[in-house]
């Protein structure tokens, strides 16, 4: 189960390692980080698979043998299937998301390249996706590796984050900073709104 966020990090860290490094020696760095991404997304798309992934109370072998069907039946690489065996028989499904944020930073470093997340309230257009790419490069200065993920709560817009620096672009911030502002949390913005 986890523990503190701190402890989340350093164990999804220790394990992204181990992977990446196994990964690299079998020459499938972008196999594995798209089943993981992939599978990233289909936690974010599905509480039933959360809930086998989180859930304290399904046992070792039932977890197990879910993750290792799902592994299956979506094509993943034989050694990303290994890998959710492992985790499943250590109880440490639950770092997944952990995992994969860790393992695509490692892969955009050892590519020259910086991360970038970028949470959409909707899915992007390729075209959309390869513009913001070239905007993140140009502001950050190199290439860069981008990891998307759905979010419709935010109504719309986008947040970026690249290393500890974030944009968020999102029409809830926008809403949210606009009803600060007409209740007058903000000095001088709602005596300017009532002119």
């Amino acid at each position: 189960m986890p523990a503190t966020s701190a402890t989340a990090t350093g164990l999804a860290q220790r394990y992204a390692t181990a992977l990446f490094d196994l990964a690299k020696d079998e020459k499938k760095l972008d196999r594995v980080a798209s089943d993981l991404g992939g599978l990233v997304r289909m936690m974010d798309d599905s509480s039933d698979l959360r809930r086998l992934i989180e859930s304290p109370v399904i046992t070792r072998a039932d977890q197990s043998r879910g993750i290792l069907a799902i592994a299956d039946k979506s094509g993943l690489d034989a050694l990303t299937g290994r890998f959710l065996g492992v985790l499943a028989d250590h109880r440490r499904l639950f770092a997944l998301p952990g995992i994969a944020k860790a393992f695509t930073t490692m892969l955009a470093a050892h590519k020259g390249e910086v991360a970038a997340e970028v949470v959409s309230a909707v899915a992007l257009s390729e075209a959309d996706l390869e513009t913001l790419k070239k905007s993140i490069a140009a502001f950050v200065g190199q290439a860069v590796t981008v990891e998307t993920r759905v979010d419709p709560a935010l109504l719309g817009g986008v947040v970026v984050r690249v290393g500890s620096r974030m944009l968020d672009a999102s029409l809830r911030t926008k809403l949210q900073q606009l009803e600060m502002a007409l209740k007058g949390h903000r000095p001088g913005v709602a005596a300017q709104a009532s002119r």
